[in-house]
């Protein structure tokens, strides 16, 4: 499989595949701490998922996925910086990227580094993982998606108690409350959620695509999924899956 790495980037490493691309959060001064360097880089990677429709995968690098916001940028930040949502634009944008997104979590996701995780479609985590939102312990709230995500995600109480009471999830608690699909060794999580990737990769990507944007509408109406549906019973991707699906079976269902 042909892979490139871009080594444009300052506070990102990204390599791309034919079918995906692959983001490691890299600033291992600071734990992967997102500053406005890294927001704006994270915009640029959209930009071009969004033009060019891909899988992708995110991850951190030194065995950390973030450590949080840049605290030092955040101290500085105020009412008119807020109501930006410098945050909380970038990771809306991700969440409505028109591909899956996987977050590879190998260690702490604190702060922004987790609702970014949560902003991704799946978590799979290692067994180092621990995510939590200590905002409040800072004087402000997680305000970058996860008071309305993390309820979605784990329920009301489990969310309440991270977000009020301070409680952070490590990858056991994660998974129990459904919010990484699965744990894996440290040294094949990367193996692991390219294989997730490998089996999404094989499905039709319009279907990925139209499947994505269908669940994720707000108070969607039923006529959507028909109206999706009706756009892929018109492809030639399905007509050429469904008729190699009865050849395999000798034209049997």
């Amino acid at each position: 499989m042909s892979t490139t790495v871009d080594t444009a980037y300052d506070t990102l490493l990204v390599e791309r595949r034919a079918d995906r691309v692959v983001v490691t959060l890299h600033r291992p001064e600071s734990r992967n701490a997102i500053n406005g360097r890294m927001i704006a880089e994270l915009h640029g990677v959209c930009e071009e998922l969004e033009r060019d429709p891909k899988l992708l995968l995110l991850t951190g690098h030194g065995g950390v996925f973030a450590g949080g916001a840049d605290i030092a940028e955040l101290r500085e930040r105020g009412r008119e910086e807020a109501l930006q949502g410098i945050n909380s634009r970038l990771f809306e944008r991700v969440r409505r990227l028109p591909m899956p997104t996987v977050a590879a979590v190998p260690g702490w996701a604190l702060g922004g580094g987790a609702e970014l995780a949560y902003a991704c479609d799946i978590r799979i985590a290692g067994p180092d993982a621990v995510f939590g939102n200590p905002e409040p312990g800072l004087g402000i709230l997680a305000a970058a998606g996860a008071c309305r995500r993390l309820p979605e995600l784990v329920g009301e109480s489990v969310a309440k108690q991270v977000l009020l009471a301070g409680r952070t999830l490590d990858a056991r608690a994660a998974l129990a409350c459904g919010l990484v699909m699965d744990v894996v060794p440290a040294d094949r999580l990367i193996v692991e959620a390219h294989a997730l990737l490998d089996r999404m990769a094989r499905s039709s990507a319009l279907a990925l695509r139209l499947t994505k944007l269908v669940t994720d509408a707000p108070g969607v109406h039923p006529v959507a999924d028909d109206l999706a549906q009706a756009v892929l019973f018109e492809s030639p991707d399905k007509e050429e899956r469904m008729t190699r699906f009865l050849e395999k079976k000798g034209g049997r269902a």
